[in-house]
């Protein structure tokens, strides 16, 4: 487990705004507003860090302050002090990198996303309490297994390794300064999407052939991301599915919606 400093969480509330087809199905202006369990999903997502004592600070990182504004609850907290809101970048990654450089004491820094409707105190405590001392960086994961037992109708993304697939949670864990290296790496992949040549040619010939033949386990696929970032990266798998199922998708909306509805 990690020392027991209290994490900055962030939350990334970027949206492609109305063509968002999350937003189109949910009938509002951005994603992050659409309504699951009777609530925006940005709001269900602060409440739950709120709850949390693994975390002492939250701020949203948004586009537009009009999502904050949308949601009264929101609003009212920023205005007494209570949340601290910053614009977005022109990416994930590097809204997180500005969030490193621009708040003060960053680290330990917690990164979550605000469709991340089902996150609960539960899950945020597994996922710090998963983090080995010697991390740089820690990201959240789900195995195949877990989240199919528990919803098997569930359409996730899944990378194989070792025997097991495994789905990202939309958690991730900034624990020192070295650490921003892995957002440094992340910054340049995103600028490589389009040249998929470049990404290969990031990682690598063996590792790629490693993980082609089947032969690359979890653990070994994060030393190989900790040798080319610059810094200690491990895995914290969870044990609750739920963690993994973000809302992607006018689907993942709807099933959600489901999930929550069995624990009213």
């Amino acid at each position: 487990m990690t020392s027991r400093r209290r994490f900055t969480a962030l939350v990334l509330a970027g949206s492609r705004g109305a063509a968002d087809p999350v937003a189109q199905a949910a009938g509002v202006p951005h994603k992050a507003l659409a309504v699951v369990g009777g609530q925006p999903m940005l709001l269900r997502v602060v409440d739950a860090l709120r709850a949390s004592p693994a975390i002492d600070r939250i701020v949203l990182a948004v586009q537009d302050q009009a999502i904050v504004d949308a949601v009264p609850a929101l609003a009212a907290a920023v205005t007494r002090g209570e949340i601290a809101v910053m614009p977005t970048q022109a990416s994930p990654a590097l809204t997180v990198e500005a969030a490193m450089r621009s708040l003060p004491d960053a680290f330990p820094l917690l990164v979550t996303t605000s469709d991340h409707a089902l996150l609960t105190p539960e899950i945020v405590g597994s996922f710090v309490a998963g983090v080995t001392p010697d991390a740089d960086v820690a990201v959240g994961l789900a195995t195949r297994t877990a989240i199919l037992n528990a919803y098997p109708g569930s359409v996730r993304t899944f990378i194989r390794l070792g025997g097991e697939g495994y789905s990202g949670c939309n958690l991730f864990a900034f624990l020192s300064p070295e650490g921003a290296q892995a957002v440094v790496f992340w910054v340049r992949m995103e600028r490589y999407r389009k040249t998929p040549w470049k990404i290969a040619a990031s990682i690598g010939l063996w590792p790629l052939l490693r993980y082609a033949l089947g032969r690359l386990d979890l653990g070994g696929a994060f030393r190989e991301l900790s040798r080319l970032v610059g810094a200690r990266g491990v895995p914290v798998v969870l044990p609750q599915p739920e963690a993994a199922i973000d809302v992607d998708k006018p689907s993942d909306l709807a099933q959600v919606e489901e999930i929550l509805s069995r624990r009213r």
